[in-house]
């Protein structure tokens, strides 16, 4: 009685079966080696026929189940509906990408499951553990619209351009052509894997499953996404949803405070380091030059008749040549 068909499903531990009295089929039978292979899952799904017909006459496509994990294989896990098992394939347990079905469940996992398909003439039972969870693309296409900008992460750089993600299990294309103003003969001229950057969505098909994108529109500027603007703040955004600039407004209000108060408000100029002690050592220098310049005006103006001077002068001038 190999392991394998002591149960409807494989029993790993055989312990509790010692001893025990079970009714089998035998399936195989070799006189001339005096060998017998008997198999009890093949007397149980004789025996449970009627019921097994009846649970999945009552099973249909669209309702979801409870069930327990009890197996996990490549392909995807089996789980136990009560009574009979049912496959989630490895492409039904989740919306991402799954690389081994190990990842997502383990056995003896209690999941929610929805039902795909019943098939009556093979006893097989497709479920679906995605089918239970809230679409992301749908989730996506109802919280943004084409025009808006997005940010995301470049994950793969193909020929024709770059895939970019820009939310959980989403991905878009940027086609090589909507990468830059210029030529782009290749997408690494323009972006590396893992690099984050702003993209523009330029279409989006809810029904294929596809975004594109474009990062020489989303250089233009536009509309930013409502979840961006509360992270960045509200004031890198003007009223229309506009990308303005996420400097820190208080920040660069101390850092003016700070400037007006080491060098003034800008009504004189800065001082440099020694200009106080340089001014006082020209200082004799420049008396001299303003004496200079003076007994040359009055020079000039004595050729004139008119000595140069103040008002003061010129009057006492006057009155000493009317006395004589």
């Amino acid at each position: 009685l190999p392991a394998s068909l002591v149960e409807l499903r494989r029993v790993r531990d055989l312990q509790p079966y010692v001893g025990r009295i079970i009714e089998a089929k035998i399936i195989e039978l070799d006189r001339n080696r005096n060998n017998v292979v008997l198999s009890r899952r093949a007397w149980l799904e004789e025996t449970q026929k009627e019921q097994r017909e009846e649970f999945l006459a009552n099973l249909k496509p669209g309702e979801v189940r409870t069930g327990t994990v009890s197996s996990v294989v490549n392909f995807g896990a089996f789980v136990d509906l009560g009574g009979m098992d049912g496959l989630v394939h490895v492409s039904e347990l989740s919306w991402k990408h799954v690389d081994h079905p190990g990842s997502v469940v383990a056995v003896g996992d209690e999941i929610e499951v929805q039902v795909l398909d019943v098939d009556l003439s093979k006893e097989r039972i497709s479920l679906s553990l995605k089918a239970t969870q809230q679409d992301p693309w749908q989730e996506f296409a109802t919280n943004h619209r084409v025009g808006e900008l997005v940010y995301g992460r470049v994950t793969k750089l193909v020929p024709f351009g770059a895939f970019v993600q820009v939310g959980e299990g989403i991905e878009g294309l940027v086609h090589i052509s909507e990468m830059s103003e210029a030529h782009v003969d290749l997408p690494e001229q323009v972006v590396t894997p893992g690099e984050e950057l702003w993209v523009k969505i330029i279409d989006l098909d809810l029904q294929r499953r596809r975004i594109s994108l474009s990062i020489k529109q989303a250089a233009e500027g536009g509309v930013v996404a409502a979840e961006y603007q509360q992270h960045f703040g509200e004031h890198a955004y003007d009223e229309s949803g506009n990308y303005v600039g996420a400097a820190d407004v208080v920040d660069a209000e101390q850092a003016w405070a700070e400037y007006y108060a080491e060098y003034g408000d800008g009504s004189e100029a800065p001082k440099e380091a020694g200009s106080e002690e340089v001014a006082e050592s020209d200082a004799p220098s420049a008396e001299a030059e303003r004496s200079e310049a003076g007994e040359g005006q009055a020079g000039e103006g004595e050729t004139d008749g008119i000595p140069a001077g103040g008002t003061e002068a010129n009057e006492e001038t006057v009155e000493g040549s009317t006395g004589s």
